[in-house]
């Protein structure tokens, strides 16, 4: 056996060797630079090198020595800054430092980013850990001014021997996956310095006796303790797991489409095989320990290929196996019917070849994917319905896998919560929401002029507003389709927009029949637009993602499509100057503001657009922005009125913005049993009515009316009535947290007992006193339900509800309540009972 070990020793050096030298012929120059110097960084922790943190940072890196790059670096830094004593340090917090994902692979490209995973010692402090953190947050922004995308992963040695509790940030995928992250570090890592990987020496045949395998390794002498660094092994994934995957897979699509296409197929490929799965570390494992040299065996990414496409011919699904063939090709990223790029790697075009010439793909084929950097909107559309169809067929697979083995998932409520949000603000299609489709798809939509086209009813087409990517010339328009219909046009506009379509050098022109805009208005309305809000903005973040939605960012445009003023040619309009009411104007009692039309960024980094017109415009638009904010929201960063009226545009821009302003601080105040603001629009009178959990409006027809109506405590017939009975059980911080769209449960478990408090989307409570049941298994019914539901599925399977319910606890802090996510209540399991077959 010991002749056998030695041969796996030198051939796991042999293997590493030739996989860094691939990573590094793959990488740009300065890629390389990172690359190479990274152990370095993390080895020292010196005021010369990059990344440096003052106070006790784990660093040092078991049985490092400088290669001949590494010790040139070192010399010139020192010589440069005099330091005469050179580098060194006695700390051995890190045991081992490698790259994981698509680095080395027939996957990685010159952009590739760099995934690494720094191994500590177990039992590093918090403070200690939080200053490793920094640290590489540093190499990090090192790395990223050098053009390179670095991500670290902190990874303590005993990690995958205990429960998983991490929680979800950046690129940590938290508690959304466990042993299939170990899984998919066993068939992609690449040592770099520290100890070696044990896990590849050991045979299958002691995989269920590992740890006594691994044990006798090293009480035998046969391997070292320093030199072997042992994660730990996994027999098969437990069957909870593929929830939580299948939700990190969807969130990685928003930036990464073609690769979480095949990791999602991937995971309903291992779950058609469960409980007898053949992962794909062991297949690559297998593979290591019986034969010699480099091999397709060993890439990550061609063993996902081949896995993927032998279940996809199993059940039939050509179509998905013609979609996936075409993400391996295009995240591989080398065009075959382009002449090889100097530097490009000869091994990797000769396979490529050899896989499109067994797929039978044309030229023509070849020829429209080589030349995906010209694609414009009309491919990006068809590409981002096919890569999402493809996400959403996996993922309801997975879901439909789970309700037939009766499991729950093992992801944490509040990172369930923070991934189904993300994915709400990305996917869902909602009225009014502006879809961003190109994912990474196409590199420039832009077009050199869009048309806006208005269809009156009673005509032939769809009444609304039509966006074309042609000017209005007869012969660049006649037999062209659409892009996009909508019935008001703001939505249009902010949809080319925020796609990139509509930039600063289009050409932007209008025909319509029915409404009161003109040209130079519309084009008033981009400028207005692009000027107020970014065309990429901010993802939103974990902590905004576990709160309710808030709206951050709001513009308002009045009498874009409908001007009252804009009638007034050769009238006398009688008023007084001094005090004018645009709301209720001059001697016919005019509301001068015909139609409203907001457009929002919320908390979530969603884009919102809403369109009001009519008599009650005024107060359906400001109800509408006053109901989605809750009570202990923040006020908008940023409000803009904008106006487009022909006569009087100053006065009514200021007036309406004034009144906003009035309402979200009326909206916002503490402390409030009942505020009322009366406003007349035209000739009538509404109240509109503050109440803690919401707003609601009447039209008041006299004082009578209206002295009846504030005397009660609520309104009757309204969505946000609270029964009596409840108001005085229900805490006011739930109040204060209450959010029209969502359901909310909080969580009391003060005085020894825990009272449920349920609000749905239109803040009607429910209240469960003295639950006695297990939180988790309420919360994981409750997440089965919104994700398992047949209904929530459309005919055509396009349909996914992703606005799962939010869980929240209410907790004493000091005299006063404070909100919380839920956090799962259950205590860390025995590793081995975790990977056990739960089927």
């Amino acid at each position: 056996m010991l002749v056998q070990l030695d041969a796996l020793v030198s051939r796991y050096d042999e293997i590493n060797r030739l996989k860094t030298q691939r990573a590094l012929g793959l990488m740009s120059r300065y890629g390389q630079q990172v690359f190479q110097l990274l152990p370095v960084m993390l080895h020292f922790n010196h005021p010369l090198l990059p990344g440096y943190v003052g106070g006790d940072v784990p660093h040092g890196i078991w049985s490092f020595q400088a290669d001949e790059t590494q010790q040139a670096f070192i010399e010139d830094l020192c010589q440069n800054a005099n330091c005469q004593g050179g580098l060194s340090t006695q700390d051995r917090a890190i045991q081992g430092l490698y790259s994981m994902g698509s680095t080395s692979s027939i996957g990685q490209c010159c952009h590739s980013d760099l995934d690494i995973w720094v191994c500590h010692v177990a039992g590093l402090s918090p403070d200690r850990l939080a200053l490793l953190d920094l640290k590489c947050q540093q190499l990090s922004k090192w790395a990223e001014q050098r053009g390179v995308d670095l991500n670290f992963f902190l990874i303590p040695e005993d990690k995958f021997r205990q429960h998983n509790d991490a929680q979800m940030q950046g690129e940590n995928c938290g508690s959304a996956q466990h042993l299939l992250l170990l899984d998919e570090f066993y068939r992609s890592a690449m040592h770099i310095a520290g100890k070696r990987l044990l896990w590849y020496l050991v045979p299958r045949a002691y995989d269920e006796q590992y740890d006594a395998y691994v044990t006798g390794l090293f009480a035998s002498g046969q391997l070292s303790q320093d030199d072997w660094l042992d994660l730990g092994s996994f027999n098969r994934i437990p069957a909870e797991e593929y929830f939580g995957s299948a939700l990190w897979q969807l969130y990685k699509g928003i930036d990464s489409p073609y690769k979480a296409v095949l990791k999602s197929v991937l995971m309903e490929a291992y779950s058609h095989e469960y409980p007898n799965t053949r992962l794909l570390s062991f297949i690559s494992r297998d593979w290591f320990q019986q034969h010699e040299g480099m091999s397709f065996r060993m890439d990550n990414y061609c063993l996902m290929l081949d896995k993927v496409t032998n279940y996809l011919k199993s059940i039939g699904d050509m179509q998905r196996l013609d979609l996936v063939r075409r993400c391996f090709y295009l995240k591989v990223c080398d065009g075959l019917s382009h002449p090889n790029e100097e530097g490009s790697p000869l091994w990797r075009r000769e396979q490529m070849e050899q896989l499109v010439a067994y797929w039978g793909w044309s030229p023509e084929r070849l020829h429209h994917l080589d030349h995906r950097q010209e694609w414009k909107i009309e491919q990006v559309k068809v590409a981002h319905a096919e890569l999402l169809e493809a996400l959403m067929h996996s993922y309801r697979n997975l879901i439909q896998f789970a309700r037939r083995n009766n499991i729950s998932e093992s992801i944490n409520p509040e990172d369930i919560g923070i991934l189904s949000r993300k994915l709400y603000a990305a996917f869902e299609s909602l009225p009014g929401k502006v879809q961003r489709i190109n994912l990474k798809i196409a590199p420039d939509l832009s077009e050199p002029d869009l048309s806006l086209v208005q269809v009156p009813n009673g005509r032939l087409n769809r009444a609304g507003w039509y966006l074309y990517k042609q000017s209005l010339e007869p012969s660049d328009i006649i037999g062209r389709a659409p892009l996009e219909h909508n019935s008001y046009i703001s939505k249009l506009v902010a949809w080319a927009y925020f796609n990139d379509l509509l930039t600063a050098q289009s050409r932007v022109h209008l025909f319509n029949q029915g409404s009161d805009l003109h040209i130079d208005n519309l084009h008033q309305f981009c400028r207005d637009l692009s000027g107020t809000f970014p065309v990429k903005y901010p993802r939103a973040t974990n902590v905004a993602l576990s709160r309710p939605c808030e709206i951050h960012q709001l513009s308002i445009y009045l009498n874009l499509e409908v001007d009252p003023s804009s009638h007034w040619v050769g009238q006398v309009i009688e008023f007084d100057a001094n005090s004018a009411d645009v709301f209720s104007f001059g001697r016919n009692m005019e509301c001068l503001v015909g139609s409203v039309d907001l457009v929002y960024r919320n908390s979530w980094s969603e884009i919102r657009t809403l369109h009001f017109r009519g008599d009650e415009a005024v107060v359906d638009a400001l109800t509408t922005i006053l109901g989605k904010m809750h009570q202990d929201a923040a006020a908008p960063e940023t409000i803009a009125v904008f106006c487009y009226s022909q006569h009087f545009r100053s006065l009514v821009r200021s007036r309406f913005q004034q009144l906003v302003a009035e309402c979200i601080e009326l909206r916002l105040a503490r402390d409030k049993q009942q505020l009322v603001k009366t406003l007349v629009l035209g000739k009538e009178k509404y109240g509109i009515f503050f109440e803690r959990r919401g707003v609601s409006v009447k039209k008041l027809e006299n004082a009578i009316d209206f002295y009846r109506h504030i005397s009660h405590n609520k309104l009757d017939h309204l969505p946000l009535r609270l029964d009596k009975t409840h108001s005085q059980h229900l805490p006011g911080i739930v109040d204060t947290y209450a959010s029209e769209g969502l359901v909310q449960f909080f969580f009391d478990t003060r005085n020894a007992r825990t009272n449920i408090y349920i609000l749905d989307e239109a803040n009607r409570v429910e209240i469960y006193q003295h639950f006695a049941g297990n939180k988790d298994e309420l919360v994981a019914g409750v997440n089965r339900f919104y994700t398992s539901s047949h209904e929530r599925f459309s005919d055509d399977g396009q349909f996914v509800n992703f606005n799962l319910p939010q869980y929240y606890e209410i907790v004493e802090k000091g005299e006063t309540l404070d909100v919380i996510p839920y956090r799962s209540q259950g205590v860390g399991r025995d590793p081995q009972v975790q990977a056990r077959d739960v089927g």
